[in-house]
């Protein structure tokens, strides 16, 4: 699989260097589609402080992605809802700190969320090249492995 930023130099506005205006991805096999996670615990509750919930929301974000045998390398697009403006450079900070050196197309929305204590609701979609089985036991592998890779 490959990703290629597309960044126009002439006939609009530049990107800055948190994000890219679009990502071309070719070869993918898969492609996930995650709903807007939230800050919340495994007993679905929301910490008070806005830094507490960005660091659940990636890491809800990362057991998803898991659970496709996908991680944060695997994001091509990301929306993010801030349930106020203030709370965008925190947001972007975080989100820069989880995907490293890699630019995304991004966008930051400011929206009421659901409940008042959701401060940040974000959804990714993330591609993949592979064919692996997304549950995988020892004889899903094996047979993956002896069908050449196919998907069935």
């Amino acid at each position: 699989m490959q990703m290629i930023p597309r960044n126009p130099r002439n006939g609009i506005y530049p990107a800055t260097d948190d994000y890219v205006h679009a990502m071309e991805v070719s070869g993918a096999a898969r492609f996930l589609f995650v709903s807007g996670t939230m800050g919340l615990d495994p007993e679905g509750k929301a910490p008070d402080s806005l830094e507490e919930q960005l660091s659940l929301i990636w890491s809800n974000i990362r057991r998803i992605l898991a659970e496709a045998n996908m991680t944060t390398d695997n994001i091509v697009r990301l929306t993010s809802y801030l349930r106020d403006a203030s709370y965008a450079e925190a947001n972007q900070n975080v989100r820069i700190a989880a995907l490293g050196n890699r630019r995304i197309p991004t966008t930051a929305i400011v929206a009421e969320t659901l409940v008042p204590e959701w401060l940040v609701e974000i959804e990714v979609v993330a591609a993949a090249c592979d064919r692996w089985p997304a549950r995988s036991s020892h004889r899903a592998v094996a047979i993956w492995l002896l069908s050449g890779g196919k998907a069935k």
